[in-house]
């Protein structure tokens, strides 16, 4: 046995030495939030037909370069009827501020909207009009549990998954009643269902990276400032330690011959738990943190919220689209996150970890990468587990080889530091879903998709096809 692991930590330290780590953190510092998120019913709309500077420059003109939201009412598109309320509402083509993900809301975030919501846009700079897209409507079930203090906050909404168009100056909407026979294609249909109150679309800019230069903040309040230093020390410091690893350590692992060994080179800053199960927790593999992808910790609640350990990673699709570059992801991830919290009315982004099409890994939800913090991804089974979301979208297209070797690379290591076999079931209490009734104890795939714990599409057929290679890669990773 001493034997087997010896030579399975052996070849656990390979694959680290083989594997690209992110260096520290060095990209944004993370920006503030306006002193208003403006809608932008409070400044008259340009004529469809107006030509715009050059990204860079309007953005620098804007107030809003650090990051903004536009939430705009929808207009009826049919008539009322005796028999209901009008079956399509939207906006014509307009021109708006610059911003580079949509979605759509309502104000009951327990409503659903059944039909289809299809958006073109304008690209910044070139005046070029998209051809129609679709945007995921059913996303109720990203959320916090019922039963949690956040969903019962008066913020909360419902809404369509989030989707990523890029730098964008201009938006048609239109958002269309239908049955689910209708959705199915079926030829005689119940009338239509209407569709839920205060639809709101919004345009959500993600502001500039840091990185970039020829932008100038605007002056803030003292009390502003001061606040958001101090949620940004808050947030730094739950990942205090945890750099990823550096050529020493590297080294180090590679040299370690024992379990023995494995484990006191590991050892530190674990509980009794983590050190018994030391032996079959994978590498650490680098994450960008979020002060790496330019969180604004102003935006989130203050404090964190954690669950017991996590027995189970139930794994996501952001539904988003795929026409992103791994370039973009910060902004992207900064864009979802503002939606969530801005928009939704989430306390935080809901995922714990982010994964893109490159394979990177990107920390999510506030509170450690190395702690059990409570996240807002699979109603039902927010407690004791953790949810890690693959941006794009995988219904039709198939994730990246080096998407699923991170879903395996971080699997192995954080269910690892709970003693979870990646290859093996547990049992998680449902806090109720549409699939399971509250209080039901379910058995479960250590690393699950997020169907399997409620009645959706998501993670996407081609990514949920992938789940049992990525638990025989994290078993291997853990040297099992």
């Amino acid at each position: 046995m001493r034997g087997f692991l010896a030579s399975s930590i052996g070849v656990t330290c390979a694959a680290a030495l083989a594997l690209p780590l992110t260096p520290p953190a060095v990209a944004a510092t993370a920006r503030p939030v306006p002193a208003t998120d403006a809608a932008t019913t409070a400044r008259p709309a340009l004529h469809a037909g107006t030509r715009v500077t050059a990204p860079s420059a309007r953005r620098a003109a804007e107030p809003n370069a650090a990051g903004s939201t536009q939430s705009l009412p929808l207009q009826p598109l049919t008539r009322a009827t005796p028999s209901g309320p009008a079956t399509e509402q939207g906006l014509p083509r307009r021109a708006v501020r610059h911003f580079s993900l949509v979605g759509v809301v309502w104000d009951d975030p327990d409503a659903e909207l059944h039909g289809r919501v299809q958006v073109r846009t304008r690209a910044a700079g070139t005046g070029a009009w998209s051809d129609w897209q679709d945007v995921e409507t059913h996303n109720a079930e990203h959320a916090a549990d019922r039963d949690a203090a956040e969903r019962a906050s008066d913020r909360v909404r419902g809404a369509t998954a989030p989707l990523w168009v890029g730098d964008s100056d201009g938006v048609e909407l239109r958002v269309s009643s239908a049955s689910d026979g209708a959705e199915a294609g079926a030829r005689e249909l119940p009338a239509a269902p209407p569709l839920p109150s205060g639809l709101r679309l919004e345009l959500v800019d993600p502001g500039e990276d840091d990185t970039r230069s020829g932008t100038e903040e605007e002056p803030r309040a003292v009390d502003a400032v001061n606040a958001e230093s101090s949620a940004l020390a808050e947030a730094s410091a739950a990942n205090a330690g945890l750099a990823p690893f550096g050529a020493t350590e590297i080294a180090e692992l590679s040299r370690a011959e024992t379990e023995e060994e494995y484990l006191a080179l590991h050892s530190e800053g674990l509980t009794e738990q983590q050190r018994q199960a030391k032996p079959y927790i994978g590498p650490r593999p680098g994450i960008v943190t979020r002060r790496g992808w330019g969180a604004d910790e102003g935006l989130r609640e203050s404090g964190f919220r954690y669950t017991k350990k996590v027995k189970a990673a139930f794994v996501h699709h952001t539904a988003s689209g795929n026409n992103y570059s791994c370039s973009q992801v910060p902004s992207l991830i900064r864009s979802i996150y503002r939606y969530h919290v801005k928009s939704m009315g989430w306390r935080d982004i809901g995922y714990n970890f982010l994964i893109d099409k490159c394979g990177k890994i990107y920390e999510g939800r506030a509170g450690g990468v190395a702690r059990p913090v409570l996240g807002a991804h699979t109603l039902g089974f927010n407690s004791n587990s953790m949810g890690i979301a693959v941006l794009g979208s995988y219904g039709a297209k198939k994730p990246s080889k080096a998407a699923v070797k991170a879903i395996a690379r971080l699997s192995a290591w954080k269910l690892g530091l709970h003693g979870m076999n990646p290859k093996k079931k547990t049992t998680l209490k449902s806090a109720g879903s549409n699939l399971y009734s509250k209080g039901k104890k379910v058995r479960l795939n250590v690393i699950s998709g997020h169907r399997d714990g409620f009645k959706t599409e998501c993670p996407g057929g081609k990514l949920y096809a992938k789940l049992g290679s990525a638990r025989s890669k994290a078993a291997q990773y853990q040297g099992r």
